[in-house]
């Protein structure tokens, strides 16, 4: 059995961007709920007023074809000269702890 995986994404909106970069993410968002081991993928805003983008994939398998699929390529080809600075990416391995329900993300 496969481990799910986890994923941050931090985007830095370039100055007076916020708005474009967090419209950018909508139609990406939409797309990416239908895709094939989509657990969770959802935006918070962080008070440096980065957006934090949380993922959860059932595997590292259908997070790779993520990577590689259009809603990616298009969200990608949207937020050209909206940011500060790429996109920080962080995958995670869940450390189960506690209750079954609350101890995993």
């Amino acid at each position: 059995m496969t481990e799910p995986i986890v994923v941050t994404a931090i985007f830095f909106p370039a100055p007076g961007q916020f708005d474009a970069v967090h419209d950018a993410l909508q139609p990406a968002i939409a797309a990416v709920h239908d895709e094939p081991g989509c657990i969770l993928y959802a935006i918070h805003r962080a008070p440096d007023d980065t957006i934090v983008m949380i993922e959860k994939w059932e595997s590292a398998d259908l997070l790779d074809a993520h990577g590689a699929g259009e809603a990616v390529a298009a969200l990608n080809a949207s937020l050209e000269g909206k940011l500060a600075r790429p996109v920080d990416v962080t995958r995670l391995v869940p450390l189960p702890a506690g209750t079954e329900i609350q101890g995993t993300l």
